[in-house]
């Protein structure tokens, strides 16, 4: 008997899948997996690795929007290919996707190549966000984790670099990199 799945994902804790797994309900999913993970690679989203696991042959995977599945075209295509090779099917209930038929899988691609431009788009404005900030001397980065001063003060005192990142619990890649600033 053919099964459909839904899947929901908001990228941060601060989101809700709520809206999305009452979408997928509504729209026939008789199970509904959620996870608050980030979009941008499939790496840790154990609710998706879970499903493409056990989806079988005639089954649907089912989200409410292809942003919510991947958000780069490879990632799609993965992600797609792992479905097809079950015999099952994507479809998006927010969107006309459904990868049993040719002008869904076509509007799928383009879907996911939309995903990847914006995210593209969001990286570029974050990154230009940050230019200024650094011009106005407001952004100083994420704090160091290594004791860069401590460091230099035990290589100082004559301990080498395996002996300092032992005592000091950090890499030696770190050492050497805090030696080396």
């Amino acid at each position: 008997m053919a099964t459909t799945i839904g899947y929901a994902r908001a990228s941060s804790d601060d989101q809700d899948c709520t809206v999305q797994e009452e979408k997928l309900k509504a729209a026939g999913c008789t199970i509904v997996r959620s996870e608050k993970k980030s979009g941008a690679s499939r790496q840790g989203r154990e609710q998706l690795d879970t499903i493409l696991e056990f989806l079988h042959e005639g089954d649907t995977l089912m989200v409410t929007r292809i942003d919510r599945l991947a958000r780069s075209v490879r990632d799609l295509e993965d992600i797609v290919g792992t479905i097809r090779k079950k015999g099952a099917n994507l479809q998006a209930s927010e969107q006309p996707i459904d990868t049993a038929t040719p002008a869904g899988v076509a509007f799928l691609q383009m879907l996911g190549v939309f995903a990847q431009f914006e995210t593209a788009l969001r990286r570029e404005r974050q990154m230009e966000g940050i230019a200024k900030a650094k011009a106005k001397g407001v952004y100083k980065g994420r704090k160091p984790s290594v004791p860069v001063e401590e460091v230099r003060r035990l290589r100082r005192e004559g301990l080498n670099p395996t002996e300092i990142s032992r005592q000091l619990k950090i890499g030696r890649a770190s050492v050497y990199r805090a030696l080396g600033s």
